[in-house]
């Protein structure tokens, strides 16, 4: 596999673990702050792959994509470490309180009264033991290598 076709894969990967991200969120897994701070460098990651589709620059976008999966990585193992009791979390874990553009302070102040708090230290899923963000530890560990021979087959 050529190197623009693996560094394509990585960003595709990302993209899926984000739909992945808002299919269980859809479902009533509300994210909790770290969940939300941990798709941000997956959004890196698929914006990296669509300039590299576009301007053909393989190798200097694939390191950058590559630093994308290994941030992703990071959070995640932090991420991880918390649910774990390993490490302390943030202080405070907040849920979303919709439009706020829109509303009245009143409206505002009574949505933030309401608001769930989603922690961060709890898991809400697991699967062969492992949660979300133990999964995405994983799966982001692994774009970082196909990044990595994405950017090293474009010598």
């Amino acid at each position: 596999m050529n190197a623009t076709r693996l560094a394509l894969l990585a960003g595709g990967g990302s993209a899926a673990l984000l739909l992945a991200a808002l299919g269980f969120q859809a479902v009533g897994y509300a994210p909790c702050e770290l969940c939300i701070l941990q798709r941000w460098p997956h959004l890196a990651a698929v914006i990296i792959a669509g300039l590299i589709l576009l301007t053909g620059r393989v190798r200097a976008l694939a390191v950058l994509g590559m630093v994308a999966a290994g941030v992703a990585m990071g959070l995640a193992i932090y991420h991880s470490g918390v649910e774990m009791a390993w490490w302390p979390g943030p202080s405070h874990c907040s849920g979303g309180i919709g439009d706020i553009a829109n509303m009245s302070t009143k409206d505002l102040m009574s949505k933030l009264q309401e608001a769930p708090v989603v922690r961060c230290d709890e898991v809400a899923w697991r699967f062969l033991g492992l949660s979300m963000a133990s999964w995405n530890a994983v799966f982001s560990a692994c774009l970082a290598v196909v990044w990595g021979m994405a950017a090293r087959r474009e010598r």
